[in-house]
């Protein structure tokens, strides 16, 4: 069941951040004004893990906002976080499903249900932002029909240990 977030349910937002492992990165190609990518993989994993956030209230009241949370029976194991862009696309903030019920097709569902949205108030579709580091969300977006739509060296680049390049992935209506 997909329920969009409210004051009473606010508690259950980051019950799905949870670590996920780091095997390799994308690497983004654009040749002949298409992007494709192809994989390094790592010699050695790690795992990565996401602070918690206080989600802002926000989501909640402004009608240009909005968090979608999965419960599995009184289970809250999904959630995506999405707001209207300034560009007329839907962003996508975040997007998270606790590791035991990962490869079940919730992703997909959170992302059918910001579609539904993103139409309902009039955005041209879905965009957002991931590192280049994170695999299978990068290879999730791709099989949801996701497309590169441009990479940033330097978003991240503030951030020593990051070494990470973001990937901005588009889902047009």
């Amino acid at each position: 069941m997909i329920i969009k977030m409210t004051y009473s349910n606010v508690c259950d937002y980051n019950n799905s951040n949870e670590s996920f492992i780091v095997s390799g990165r994308v690497i983004p190609k654009y040749e002949d004004g298409k992007w494709s990518y192809t994989k390094e993989i790592f010699s050695q994993t790690y795992l990565k893990q996401y602070e918690n956030e206080e989600i802002d209230t926000s989501y909640i009241e402004d009608t240009e906002k909005a968090v979608f949370l999965y419960y599995d029976d009184n289970l809250c194991v999904g959630r995506i976080r999405l707001r209207a862009n300034w560009n007329g696309y839907a962003f996508v903030d975040d997007i998270g499903v606790s590791k035991e019920w990962r490869q079940q097709g919730i992703g997909s569902k959170l992302l059918e249900k910001s579609k539904e949205w993103a139409k309902q108030n009039n955005l041209m579709g879905l965009m957002l932002e991931t590192q280049d580091v994170n695999v299978s969300a990068c290879d999730f977006y791709a099989k949801n029909n996701f497309v590169i739509g441009g990479l940033d060296s330097m978003l991240y680049s503030n951030f020593s240990t990051a070494n990470e390049k973001a990937i901005f992935w588009y889902y047009k209506f």
